[in-house]
């Protein structure tokens, strides 16, 4: 079961606060010079904490970080945590897509509760004293950009009451109402903070990639990871495939790599990006259409993701390609990408692994303090490149 057209237009109105705060940053933009005389905003350092949870559910991440602004920027991790998830929630997440108005809106407010009590209770184990924001992804439970409409639960005003603490949040929707797809978001942080690589690509819930293309950052989601894997594996009653041994047990199940690959959205060219709601859609009646073996479906959709990622990457020739997410530790689906490519694949240091998403994340929220760009129009399709989020003080 979807949101209706009903159900839409009722998250439309849930999320007017939104649209008011979109023309009220628009006009910001013709004041933006007056953003240089506010030093407490404007400054060379930060320590700021990011939030994340992503599309696989491992979890909530969280990185203290201070990042430096001198010729270019700098950032040093000096805190990293992953918060898993209970089964409650969990299963909750997994349904957002399914649930009523009334459903979701309890959902989000309960989240944010949660993702402060979650908040507190990082800066209180790790005694941090020092903090000029905290940013927060939230997690997304609906994300139709075609109609204009992006909605991430955990970013309630009060938020930042709860936690006494600045809040940045809601990075996506002033994109969504700029045109833009409203992901994939992370490309300014690959672009200002790991300049030294060809490609940044992310093996998360989704596989997304980003590069430069004639001086122009361009990024998007090239296909479901681990958010379809992982789906498979709860058969086994486990979370994820370790190392991807159920994976190379099976085989390959030739027709429907070929109907993988064949999917519509593969023909599609940049920016674009991909939620839950299509894979629930597309891929899982796809895949259970065909009435295979276990392993054989994890197999087959190992290969489907090696192939469309090294169609991407070898669109360069000697390139380094940086793999952060929590795919890096499927060696299965490492060990055939390989295979499918001459490029260097680069697996760095376990923080970057596994907090890279929050780390940019904190850093788009540094960026939005700054009234600097955070979006950019080549990446997402907006009608321009904007510094996006809305700040809520403590």
């Amino acid at each position: 079961m979807f949101f209706s057209k009903a159900k839409i237009h009722n998250i439309e109105k849930k999320v007017y606060y939104k649209d008011v705060y979109l023309k009220y940053t628009l006009l910001l933009d013709y004041f933006q010079p007056l953003f240089l005389f506010l030093p407490s905003m404007i400054k060379s350092e930060y320590k700021v904490i990011g939030v994340m949870s992503g599309t696989s559910l491992d979890g909530i991440d969280l990185v203290y970080a201070k990042f430096e602004k001198k010729a270019k920027w700098h950032f040093d991790i000096l805190v990293a945590e992953t918060y898993n998830y209970d089964n409650t929630w969990r299963e909750n997440l997994k349904k957002l897509v399914s649930y009523s108005h009334h459903q979701l809106d309890k959902t989000d407010n309960d989240y944010t509760e949660y993702l402060a009590h979650v908040i507190n209770r990082f800066i209180e184990k790790n005694k941090i004293t020092e903090i000029d924001a905290v940013c927060s992804h939230g997690h997304t439970a609906l994300h139709r950009p075609e109609s204009r409409l992006t909605y991430q639960i955990g970013n309630k005003p009060f938020l930042a009451n709860l936690i006494g603490n600045v809040v940045v949040c809601d990075f996506r929707v002033q994109d969504v109402e700029l045109g833009g797809q409203g992901a994939p978001l992370v490309p300014i942080g690959d672009k200002l903070l790991f300049s030294e690589y060809d490609f940044c690509l992310n093996l998360g819930g989704f596989a997304n990639i980003s590069t430069d293309i004639d001086n122009e950052r361009i990024a998007y989601d090239i296909c479901p990871a681990n958010i379809v894997l992982n789906h498979y594996m709860k058969f086994l009653e486990e979370e994820y495939d370790d190392d991807g041994i159920e994976a190379s047990k099976g085989n390959i199940n030739t027709f429907l790599l070929e109907s993988l690959n064949g999917l519509k959205f593969y023909e599609s060219t940049h920016p674009k990006s991909l939620g839950l709601e299509w894979v629930a859609s597309e891929v899982f009646p796809l895949i259970d259409s065909f009435k295979i073996d276990l392993q054989d479906i994890l197999r087959t959709f190992v290969e489907h993701i090696a192939i469309q990622i090294s169609k991407e990457i070898n669109k360069k020739n000697n390139a380094s390609v940086l793999v952060s997410g929590g795919g890096v530790y499927n060696g299965f689906l490492i060990k055939r990408l390989e295979s499918l490519t001459h490029n260097k694949i680069v697996i760095p240091s376990k923080n970057i692994i596994e907090f890279k998403e929050a780390l940019i994340f904190a850093f788009l929220g540094v960026l939005k303090l700054r009234n600097e760009v955070n979006t950019l129009k080549s990446v997402t399709g907006a009608i321009k490149d904007h510094s996006s989020g809305v700040v809520y003080p403590s």
